[in-house]
């Protein structure tokens, strides 16, 4: 197998300058430098830039993926948008790791598969994943929590740990969820798990009423402080804004008041066990049923071919004789298949006559090792 390596990065709070392009440049001639991304692959030979250094200097989103297994998300929010200390609540080991500098909170997602056998092409998926950011700069940390699951997953979470504090919406995942979780390869049968527990997903988008009574409950210095940052061109300052009304209003964690009691670690595997393990035993049932359905089908379906044919007994072997004497494999399938159904038909009776017409017909063409193993195959 060649080797493959796909890199892609994507600047979303601001574009790059062009002095930024030129030294991004000097890291590749073959790359796709746009003033919002930086893409290339490799078959040959391996990227000579850094990916945590660039992602620190000029971009907000980045994808690897490698086709011996290994697949890296890296997503950069503003230090006012994403608390680097909640993030760490969220991300517990190699898998989901939080490195916080800048002004920026950069989250790390990975994942490997030794066998590398779900090999997918990287083009498309950052684009979808820049969402992701941005509802996790709303304060929708269903994206790190699903990055905890990875890590119970990978035994990265001690089985006593407490799950960190359940967001709402877990049963409701939009499609840039479900790629993030086929992405990040994470147990669908853990995340229902999971999802047992969270609350329903509430509208981000704040009422014009609910903003106005939040409002009147700041100090003026606050104000102040707004409207400063607003003219400054602050782009998140709106994010972060919701956020705070949202905590204040719901509690910090993400999940509001009221939340579901805390699983640990060991629970939720345990409870995914238990659902992969159903979900395998409806499956079965589901297939068996079918299955069956198919076999009923087929009878009926039987049986009508062989109303049609009876009475054409002897038509059906002279149809025989002249397939087998062609002597071509085709032909050889077609006089099979006729005899299976003139075996069909002899049983509603009491088969004799095909019997021994069959025996005479295999001693008749005895050196024809081709028709033979056709006849031995078909049971004939």
């Amino acid at each position: 197998m060649s080797e493959y390596q796909y890199y892609e990065f994507q600047a979303v709070d601001r574009p790059l300058t062009a002095k930024a392009m030129a030294e991004l440049r000097t890291f590749s001639t073959r790359a796709r430098i746009t003033p919002t991304t930086f893409v290339n692959d490799y078959s040959w030979g391996n990227f000579k830039g850094d990916e945590d250094t660039w992602m620190e200097k000029y971009f907000d989103a980045f994808l690897y993926i490698a086709n011996w297994g290994t697949r890296v998300l890296k997503l950069a929010l503003p230090t006012n948008a994403l608390d680097a200390k909640t993030a760490r609540r969220f991300c517990a080991g190699e898998q989901a790791s939080v490195r916080d500098c800048s002004g920026k909170v950069i989250l790390t997602f990975m994942t490997e598969d030794d066998e590398g056998g779900d090999w997918i092409n990287g083009e498309g998926w950052l684009s979808s994943f820049v969402s992701v950011r941005a509802e996790l700069a709303r304060g929708d940390l269903r994206a790190l929590y699903l990055a905890w699951l990875l890590c119970a997953q990978h035994g990265e979470v001690d089985d006593r740990e407490l799950e960190p504090p359940i967001p709402r919406g877990l049963a409701q995942l939009d499609a840039a969820l479900e790629g993030l979780i086929e992405f990040l390869r994470i147990d669908k049968d853990l995340v229902a798990a999971a999802a047992t527990a969270s609350g329903p997903l509430v509208d981000a988008e704040a009422e014009a009423d609910e903003i106005q009574r939040w409002l009147a409950t700041l100090p003026s210095a606050a104000k102040d402080d707004v409207l400063a940052r607003l003219m400054a061109r602050k782009t998140s300052l709106g994010s972060e804004l919701v956020q705070r009304m949202r905590r204040e209003a719901g509690g910090d964690d993400g999940a509001g008041r009221g939340a579901a009691k805390r699983r640990t670690a060991g629970e939720l595997l345990r409870d995914a066990q238990d659902l992969a393990a159903e979900r395998r035993r409806a499956e079965a049932e589901t297939a068996a049923r079918e299955k069956a359905r198919r076999e009923r089908a087929a009878a009926v379906a039987r049986v009508r071919h062989l109303n049609l044919l009876s009475g054409r007994e002897p038509t059906l072997w002279s149809q025989v004789s002249d397939l087998i004497a062609s002597r071509q494999p085709k032909s050889y399938d077609e006089a099979v298949q006729l005899l299976v159904d003139l075996r069909d038909l002899s049983r509603r009776n009491d088969g004799t006559d095909f019997s021994d017409r069959l025996e005479a017909l295999r001693a008749e063409q005895a050196r024809k090792p081709s028709l033979i193993h056709r006849l031995e195959s078909a049971g004939l």
